[in-house]
């Protein structure tokens, strides 16, 4: 039993739980994997893909707090903790070692893709279950694919 009350269904709250849970992990890791890249980068375009990278994370990790909250309001107890991430993460492995710029940007590229295909499908997920939940991985989605852009702009040789 939750400890904290939810206006919804039980049935409707552990879809809702599902999706928060996942995208939680999900956002945790691709703030890792940005950081990760940030800390590791060189190349020409160093300086501007390095500040890049650190908006990639905080976008994440902002997100990814909002996210955990949205799941407690709900009763579900959210979890980032580093086993569960590396457990159930879907983002793409970044490598070890220093990162050509080039590399940093096409591996934040497929990040991001991958992080918006599994966020979209849990859009349509919640939505017949808890329309805020839908609301916030809508507009979660919506500053997902405006960094992916950019990082897809970065990489258009």
């Amino acid at each position: 039993m939750p400890v904290i009350t939810s206006p919804l269904r039980q049935s409707d709250r552990e879809t809702a739980g599902r999706a928060l849970k996942a995208t939680l992990v999900d956002l945790l890791d691709l703030s890792l994997v940005a950081k990760q890249a940030h800390w590791n980068l060189y190349g020409p375009r160093f300086r501007s893909v390095h500040v890049q990278l650190d908006e990639a994370a905080v976008l994440a990790r902002d997100y990814a707090d909002t996210v955990a909250e949205r799941a407690a309001t709900l009763g579900v107890s959210p979890d980032g903790r580093a086993a569960t991430i590396a457990e159930r993460s879907g983002v793409p492995a970044f490598p070890s070692g220093w990162a050509k710029d080039s590399e940093a940007v096409a591996a934040l590229s497929a990040a991001f893709s991958t992080v918006i295909d599994r966020v979209r499908r849990r859009i349509d997920e919640t939505g017949p279950v808890d329309v805020v939940t839908q609301d916030l991985l809508i507009g979660l989605t919506a500053e997902l694919e405006k960094h992916a852009w950019m990082f897809h702009a970065e990489n258009w040789a």
